[in-house]
């Protein structure tokens, strides 16, 4: 008979899993609809990603096209919303089982104060949107230049500031040196 450690952490980290896994089988499972069909809820994948420039949204569509995606701002709000339609009409014979989700979609994401939407471009490419917003001028770092007396007086007071502690200490070593 071989023993176990045992590790009550990663029992908790174990029964977290499950009930992650419990719940969102539980919300995200399919709804009848009217048919008997089942219908799934979809929500495409989207990365964000800040460039020195600009943001970079990626969202990936697979079966649309440009037609079929909507995006809106408004209020600093970018939503982008679209439907992708089932390829198949009714419950026939060979239709064992459908996984692949349908549906309407949107999301939404807000922006910072600023944003220019007339700066905002999307493209489309094999399934995958990419919209770049441009960041707002004021958001952007500026450089601000030292002059070289600001450097002088930099140094000069790192020499006052490294003299206290010298003189300091030596104030601390005679009431030591005086008792001894």
């Amino acid at each position: 008979m071989a023993l176990i450690r045992w590790e009550p952490a990663r029992e908790l980290a174990t029964l977290q899993n499950e009930m992650n896994r419990l719940f969102s089988t539980f919300f995200d499972a399919p709804t009848p609809t009217n048919a008997g069909a089942t219908l799934r809820r979809w929500i495409p994948a989207m990365d964000l990603v800040e460039t020195e420039d600009d943001f970079v949204l990626k969202a990936d569509l697979p079966g649309l096209s440009e037609s079929d995606v909507n995006i809106e701002l408004e209020d600093n709000v970018l939503t982008i919303s679209g439907e992708r339609k089932a390829e198949h009409e009714q419950r026939k014979e060979g239709y064992y089982r459908v996984e692949r989700s349908f549906g309407s979609f949107a999301r939404s994401l807000t922006l910072p104060e600023g944003v220019d939407p007339d700066k905002v471009r999307a493209s489309f490419d094999r399934g995958v949107l990419e919209v770049r917003i441009p960041k707002p001028e004021e958001r952007k770092p500026r450089k601000v230049t030292i002059s070289a007396g600001g450097a002088e007086k930099a140094i000069e007071g790192a020499e006052a500031t490294e003299a206290a502690p010298a003189s300091g200490a030596a104030n601390h070593a005679d009431p030591v040196g005086a008792t001894a």
